[in-house]
């Protein structure tokens, strides 16, 4: 079959962006310019989904990680394949833009090269893109949009709220939001949302009648095709976060409620199901293999960032699941077939939110301008100027996280540091000012309350083990969030493949083993119990900050790792 010219300059952008070389500079500039055109399908139904953009407005860096480890039966599948490893799997040029969003890889010139991912203004371009060649597309919002700036935090998720309407999202779920407090939320959902944005989550019920908190599902027709869409908000909230902060509701996967609101849907005329979710990628491919009727599941929550939907057979058909990455880098435009009552073909691709590659829409950079304007000054300030490579994520550490974690050991005085394994925060390039906005991106939530506290050795083993099982437990279903605690000033063995309780060895300090029943100085942050006092993080960190001026590249604490000899879910650093 011969090729239409929109499908070969569609070839060219994937393949420029691939990083395969173009013979002239005429060819070059057309794959730039049909990188985000989408070729003929015969489609009837288009679904845009983005997640966890952690309210990052401006277009930013944000480093994947190096170590992404999968254990059980997840070991050596995606979404646990980093660097080179994920290159192969999906067939990319290691020299390019794609490995550039998808990977670790030469960050740094990579970086410097291909600029900064996502931002709103460039982000509402895109999908206004999209729509002109989708007519009738739906925009889904996975959640974890209202918290992880400065701005957010102080406005408690206004800026976020007006720009996603801005933005046309339809429908969302969540989980950070949640951490805005019950009253704040149900505020927006009922007063700020209503009539633009449908908050769905079926999972959530009043703890004391078992009541829908938010609808479970909505109908909604797209080019004659009636489509449920299905919200499952984070299952773990409670545990993950302060419980505190949602003390009448229920949270939880929900198995069997969600198998009835799917034969609901089905019952109601839909002709395709998806599942908008925040389950995160392990549990949602758990949760294909065990719950039927569902096509897709548009996932969020790890972010992963997933090129190709993973089909996964349950007994009635198969699923296809996704992940759309995160801080706002990607745009996720699914394309449906829906023939006969039932889905018979579909397309998909995840496309990186190049700023460089977007023209702003002026409309949304307006907005942003006036949300930021009363406190860019602030956000502006210099603390210090960083050396080397700041970012966070990464089963373990991540170069910011060890500054945090220098940064409570000094100020407080601590021969031991705890820091939240959080996934979101945003990455600062190599001798580039570190600004209080940078801290911010890095802590900005609503329980930042600093601790130091006496722990035996036995304790610190405790919650070690008790972490790591929540990261490396090999059921799904049991990972509760989150990556591995950050620990500073300590040193650690781990095997993520032992049993419960059997990961962590080798505990010392100064090189001393640490002892049972010796009490130690531990600092940390965002304790999830209630009525913790302590000065916020970001005070913590930007004070040492300040006393240092300039920050030598951290020197990462890392755990001796066993047990993942050839796991492709973890390369070197680079």
């Amino acid at each position: 079959m011969a090729m239409s010219r929109r499908e070969f300059l569609h070839t060219l952008a994937v393949a420029a962006a691939a990083g395969f070389p173009l013979t002239d500079d005429t060819r070059a500039a057309s794959a730039i310019n049909g990188f985000y055109d989408l070729y003929k399908f015969g489609n009837n139904v288009t679904l845009m989904h983005f997640t966890d953009c952690h309210a990052q407005l401006l277009p930013t860096y944000f480093r994947e990680p190096n170590v992404n480890l999968g254990v059980g039966d997840m070991t050596g599948r995606p979404p646990h394949l980093v660097g080179e490893a994920l290159l192969k799997h999906y067939r990319m040029n290691r020299n390019s833009r794609l490995a550039y969003a998808y990977t670790h890889l030469d960050y740094v010139p990579a970086a410097r090269t291909f600029g900064k991912i996502g931002g709103f203004a460039h982000l509402a371009t895109l999908v206004k893109k999209v729509r002109a060649q989708r007519p009738g597309a739906l925009l889904l919002d996975g959640g974890d949009t209202w918290q992880g700036s400065a701005t957010a935090l102080w406005t408690k998720g206004e800026d976020m709220v007006q720009a996603a309407k801005l933005l046309g999202v339809d429908l969302m779920t969540g989980h950070w939001e949640f951490t805005l407090g019950a009253e704040r939320v149900k505020e927006i959902v009922d007063r700020q949302l209503k009539g633009n944005i449908e908050f769905l989550a079926q999972n959530i019920k009043t703890a004391d009648f078992g009541d829908p908190v938010f609808p479970s599902w909505v109908m909604r027709e797209i080019n004659g095709v009636p489509v449920a869409i299905i919200g499952q908000a984070f299952p773990y909230t409670p545990i993950a976060n302060p419980r505190y902060l949602v003390p009448d509701w229920t949270f939880g996967i929900q198995e069997e409620s969600l198998q009835k609101t799917i034969d609901e849907a089905h019952a109601k005329g839909a002709h395709a199901v998806i599942l908008l979710s925040h389950n995160g990628m392990d549990v949602d491919l758990k949760l294909a293999s065990r719950v039927t009727g569902i096509d897709v599941i548009l996932g969020g929550h790890t972010h992963d960032a997933i090129p190709d939907p993973i089909p996964v057979k349950n007994r009635s058909g198969t699923t296809l699941v996704t992940n759309a990455g995160c801080n706002g880098k990607f745009l996720a435009v699914l394309d449906l077939v829906v023939k006969n009552k039932q889905l018979s073909g579909y397309q998909y691709r995840l496309l990186p939110v190049f700023a460089n590659l977007l023209e702003p829409d002026r409309e949304m950079a307006q907005l942003i301008r006036k949300l930021r304007a009363p406190y860019e000054e602030q956000l502006a300030e210099k603390l210090a100027i960083s050396e080397g490579l700041l970012y966070r994520r990464g089963n373990f550490n991540g170069t910011f996280d060890q500054l945090i974690l220098d940064a409570l050991m000094e100020v407080k005085d601590a021969e031991i540091a705890f820091s939240p394994g959080f996934r979101w925060g945003t990455t600062i390039l190599p001798d580039e000012p570190i600004t209080l906005e940078h801290v911010m991106n890095q802590t900005a939530i609503t329980y930042p309350s600093t601790t130091l506290n006496e722990m035996t050795g036995e304790t610190i083993k405790e919650i070690l083990e008790d972490v790591c099982d929540n990261l490396f437990n090999p059921d799904p279903y049991k990972q509760q969030g989150g990556d591995m605690v950050r620990v500073g000033g300590m040193q650690y063995a781990c095997d993520p493949t032992a049993p419960k309780d059997r990961r962590i060895t080798n505990m010392a300090l100064n090189g001393k083993p640490i002892e049972a029943g010796k009490k130690y100085k531990v600092a940390g942050w965002a304790p999830v119990a209630e009525g913790v006092s302590g000065e916020p993080v970001w005070e913590v960190v930007t004070a040492y900050l300040r006393s240092k001026k300039v920050i030598h590249p951290p020197r990462l604490n890392l755990p001796k790792l066993s047990g993942v000899s050839g796991n492709p879910g973890i390369a070197a650093a680079g």
